[in-house]
């Protein structure tokens, strides 16, 4: 959800990339809520963190506390930023009763992302 938000919002400012530590699909609730801001995620992967070590980044986001703990240590002078943000995680449902969790994690990540860029203008 941060990738496409983060897409969405800054447009081509930042070339944008997934990853986790233990990389899965993209949940159907995620992209259900995301589809009710018009974003499109369906097509979004989450690549595995250690495939983009010399990828040249220069920011690394984590998104939950799991994450920031398991992440290795990029080379170079990389800016690491870290959200404790709470995973919505409890099945892959995309029932009715999923999604509230799931727009929560969305606006937390839209609030934050969007000071990250009004710190960057």
């Amino acid at each position: 959800m941060a990738e496409g938000i983060l897409k969405d919002l800054a447009g081509d400012r930042f070339e944008v990339f997934s990853a986790g530590t233990h990389p899965t699909r993209v949940h159907p609730a995620g992209i259900k809520v995301m589809a009710e801001w018009g974003i499109d995620i369906s097509h979004h992967t989450s690549d595995l963190v250690d495939d983009y070590l010399d990828a040249g980044m220069d920011i690394v986001i984590t998104v939950c506390d799991d994450a920031n703990q398991l992440c290795p240590t990029f080379p170079g002078g990389i800016e690491h930023i870290h959200w404790s943000v709470d995973d919505p995680f409890v099945d892959w449902s995309d029932e009715k009763y999923q999604l509230e969790p799931y727009r929560q994690v969305r606006d937390t990540l839209r609030i934050r992302i969007e000071e990250l860029l009004s710190k960057r203008d």
